[in-house]
């Protein structure tokens, strides 16, 4: 009896150990996937909150048990802009939010989202640039996969120095986002500097600029609106960032995971991000308005015409500079046609 209870229980060990190994790859399997996301601010900006946000939330709720984000704010892995898209690269990070201006030696075909008066609104020029993205139409982005291709909502000039008029721009030292808004203001009179968003503060605060060209949502929360009075609201371009994921991690998660990170990207993203950022910004623009003690200008129609000239002057400038540039005005032009065919 004791040797067949041994051999019952020898035998029952041997299943037993069979069974777990059998079990532990789909024990792995099972683990959630973890992926890192590096973002160079903080949890309550509103760049996180429109461009990243919607994002994480869905993902993270969709795919409980199967793949979550875990978001490294204020630069945790760095903060500079320029580091972002090599974080993603490097395998520092699994994704990332990207200024492409901050890299165009990196992503120059981006700069065609950033001219002026070629979109009606930022929901448009996201949409249009998610279609360019798909259609592998842009220097650069072949190396990830692009969750969200976005376009900032018009940007408008916050300055410590008066002004009433677009003459009034002559001479004003003012922070833009990249050299394509930098033309833009050169041929209205103004002194462009390219700054990151995060480092313009300093500069405010120092004198050595006179205002800064932003998104009005970013106002308060960057601090500029303590120094700048003046708003004038003229929407001079706007600032194309991505939010991009390494490929190669995209590629060797479980299908599962790739299909909930898909369901959120692409157009989804670009409408999230436009709803989000468009009613932050009328927000502020109302608060503004309601200050007693800021002078918040719309252009006046000849002063719009002024403009109109210097966006057109630039974007034949932009696309005289070469045949790409032309190609790339063409592919634009194409995707806004059917968008707006499809009632986008």
């Amino acid at each position: 009896m004791h040797a067949q209870y041994r051999s019952w229980t020898t035998a029952l060990r041997l299943i037993a150990l069979a069974v777990i190994l059998i079990l532990a790859p789909a024990r792995g399997w099972a683990e959630p996937v973890v992926l890192k996301l590096s973002f160079f601010t903080s949890d309550r900006s509103t760049v996180y909150e429109c461009h990243v946000k919607p994002f994480v939330d869905a993902v993270n709720a969709d795919g409980a048990g199967i793949i979550q984000i875990h978001v490294y704010f204020s630069g945790a892995i760095s903060a500079s802009q320029p580091e972002q898209p090599k974080l993603v690269l490097s395998g520092a990070a699994d994704m990332a939010l990207i200024v492409p201006g901050r890299t165009p030696e990196d992503f120059p075909d981006s700069f065609v989202f950033a001219l002026p008066g070629l979109f009606r609104n930022d929901e448009e020029a996201s949409l249009a640039f998610t279609r360019l993205v798909e259609d592998n139409a842009l220097q650069g982005y072949s190396r990830f996969f692009v969750v969200g291709a976005h376009v900032s909502v018009a940007e408008n000039i916050h300055s410590r120095k008066p002004i009433a008029t677009i003459s009034d721009l002559k001479g004003q030292r003012l922070r833009v986002n990249n050299e394509v808004e930098a033309d833009v203001l050169k041929r209205l009179g103004a002194v462009p500097v390219v700054l990151p968003l995060n480092r313009a503060m300093d500069s405010l605060s120092e004198g050595t600029i006179d205002g800064v060209v932003v998104d009005p949502s970013v106002l308060a929360e960057f601090g500029f609106s303590r120094l700048a009075q003046n708003h004038y609201l003229l929407g001079l371009g706007a600032a194309p960032l991505a939010l991009v994921m390494n490929r190669e991690k995209f590629t060797s998660v479980p299908p599962r995971a790739q299909e909930i990170i898909r369901k959120y990207s692409g157009d989804w993203s670009a409408k999230q991000k436009a709803a989000c950022s468009g009613a932050k910004a009328r927000e502020v623009i109302a608060q503004l308005r309601a200050a007693p003690r800021r002078a918040v200008i719309d252009p006046s129609p000849a002063d719009l015409a002024t403009a109109r000239a210097a966006y057109d002057a630039a974007i034949q400038a932009w696309t005289a500079a070469s045949p790409h540039n032309r190609e790339l005005i063409d592919k634009v032009t194409a995707a806004l046609a059917t968008l707006r065919k499809n009632g986008n």
